[in-house]
């Protein structure tokens, strides 16, 4: 697939996936929708890359949802001329909504970890997008904003649902009810992102050497790090122990580990295998 809306670098085993529209603060277009997850669904099934590397061409790392391409609304235009109900007009728009949600949750269900490095705007979907990620670096000109309240909506494809897992609640409300523009250093302060820098280039340094620490560690020990974390954030620690259990007892590591001690013995990097590429039974 031809990508319009990002470029795609695979390089020691980091796939860097770069949004290329910076003329136009890379604003989430309708190709942008349906790019992303085929992208990163690409990256997390062909098992080659370790760790996903998100950065932004341009001045600003996302403006948001480009609105303008949503004019048409979600029918067909071989069903514009049909006399539809509401209810059937409502329900195609809760599938469409469904869909652009899968958009930002594809960074969160990929098995590799994903880093947003962050300068300038950050803004509605753009908080979205951060928010899926595992870990999340800023330059000290970002700044962010959950836009959605001030243009009559309630976010819908992940701001409200993930922040509070990141954030104080009463910190997410402010925000999210008020549509205040916070600083990189706020989002710091509360939470939202790991460290700040002065430049675009010491982040980027930065999360490079980040992507290439996780990359070098055992591939199956990272996918099960992720799958712990994602799982134990939406249940009670007890069933979290439980499934921790049952995973790391399924998943037998004992050739990771093998190397992993016989590199160390031998002053060397360790050589682990990749997972295995995902093979779709369905193909879309």
């Amino acid at each position: 697939m031809k990508y319009s809306c990002f470029n795609y670098e695979l390089k020691e085993h980091i796939a860097h996936v770069t949004m290329c529209r910076g003329d136009d603060f890379n604003t989430m277009t309708k190709s942008f929708w349906s790019e992303l997850p085929n992208l990163v669904d690409q990256i997390s099934d062909e098992a080659e890359a370790r760790v996903i590397l998100l950065t932004a061409n341009g001045k600003h790392f996302c403006a948001g949802m480009d609105l303008a391409n949503f004019d048409q609304g979600v029918i067909n235009p071989e069903d514009l001329n049909k006399k539809l109900g509401q209810g059937r007009k409502n329900e195609a728009g809760y599938r469409v909504t469904r869909d652009l949600q899968y958009t930002i949750s594809c960074l969160e269900k990929s098995r590799i970890p994903v880093i947003a490095a962050i300068q300038g705007a950050c803004i509605g979907g753009g908080v979205d997008l951060i928010s899926a990620c595992d870990i999340r670096y800023a330059t000290k000109d970002a700044f962010f904003c959950i836009q959605e309240i001030n243009i009559g909506l309630v976010a819908d494809v992940g701001t409200l649902q993930r922040l509070p897992y990141l954030m104080s609640e009463g910190i997410v409300r402010e925000l999210a009810l008020t549509g205040r523009k916070f600083s990189a250093k706020q989002a710091l302060d509360y939470g939202l992102v790991n460290e700040v820098f002065d430049s675009h280039k010491k982040m980027i340094d930065h999360a490079l050497n980040t992507a290439k620490e996780i990359a070098k560690k055992a591939p199956l020990a990272v996918t099960g790090v992720k799958e712990i974390l994602n799982y134990n954030r939406d249940h009670s620690i007890e069933d979290s122990l439980n499934y921790t259990a049952l995973w790391n007892n399924a998943m037998n590591f004992s050739d990771d580990m093998t190397e992993a001690f016989k590199s160390e013995a031998e002053k060397r990097e360790p050589n682990f295998q990749s997972l295995v590429k995902r093979k779709k039974y369905i193909e879309d």
